[in-house]
């Protein structure tokens, strides 16, 4: 009865054990691709460039086509010295695209491949806003950032909750994590309705979750579509002054994918 007993005990033990190293797969269906096969530009049904702006990231965005360029199926886009633009007294320039008010993407995962490269001053970004709200509405995710010639990019979430109540550690906002500089590497994020999970080459990297809270807007991420922006941008508070000997620099987007979950 004995032998019987530790038997049994061992069998639920292996069973527990089994279960906990479970590794749950949320059934995904790819639903949108880009692959920017097309020859001399990006599709203008899906993207629009990035008009200028008076914050540190959108300051120097610019329209003007050295900014742009498409390149063996993939998309470049550069942060330049303005000497050709002779009415525009920006010293920089810097190209960026969106799929605002074009394309949104719900709960799912999205991925972009792309080689970023370095520039003293150099900052490109890939990231989400709220489609159809005003800031901070609906929050900003953001999948990568990355500064100067770093080993790493900070993965990141914005919100009301965030930026107005300055509530950045409960939970944590943001991570950072390795990539190999002068490789392609893949971006990904996940939206779930109860956390937002991010990745560099498949590897997760960082996760911020819905919590119980009494304050407002703590988890804006599930609540609608994102659309996305892919951009080059130069200087600013955070990144610090460009080098203008180190220009143009320019990153490479290879592809980007959404996967809706079932």
């Amino acid at each position: 009865m004995k032998h019987k007993k530790i038997v049994a005990f061992l069998f639920i033990v292996t069973l527990l054990s089994s279960c906990a190293g479970t590794k749950h797969v949320q059934k995904r269906t790819l639903t949108w691709e880009e692959n920017f096969n097309q020859p001399d530009s990006f599709d203008t049904t899906r993207w629009s460039k990035i008009p200028r702006g008076a914050s540190d990231w959108d300051r120097h965005m610019s329209d003007f086509d050295s900014c742009y360029a498409m390149r063996n199926g993939k998309l470049i886009l550069r942060g330049i010295r303005n000497t050709t633009v002779l009415n525009d007294t920006s010293r920089y320039l810097t190209g960026g695209i969106y799929t605002k008010d074009k394309v949104g993407f719900g709960l799912g995962r999205l991925e972009i491949r792309a080689k970023l490269n370095g520039a003293t001053g150099a900052w490109p970004a890939f990231w989400l806003l709220g489609q159809g709200k005003k800031y901070p509405g609906g929050g900003e995710i953001d999948i990568m950032e990355h500064l100067n010639y770093d080993s790493i990019v900070y993965q990141t979430v914005h919100s009301y909750y965030t930026i107005s109540l300055d509530i950045k550690h409960n939970p944590e906002h943001g991570g950072t994590a390795p990539i190999n500089l002068n490789e392609f590497n893949t971006y990904a994020v996940e939206k779930y309705r109860d956390s937002v999970v991010f990745y560099v080459n498949d590897k997760r990297t960082f996760a911020y979750p819905r919590i119980r809270t009494d304050k407002k807007e703590q988890f804006p991420y599930a609540d609608g579509n994102h659309y996305l922006l892919l951009d080059m941008q130069l200087g600013g508070s955070w990144v610090g002054k460009v080098n203008p000997v180190e220009l143009p620099v320019e990153m490479e987007i290879d592809w980007v994918r959404f996967y809706a979950f079932k």
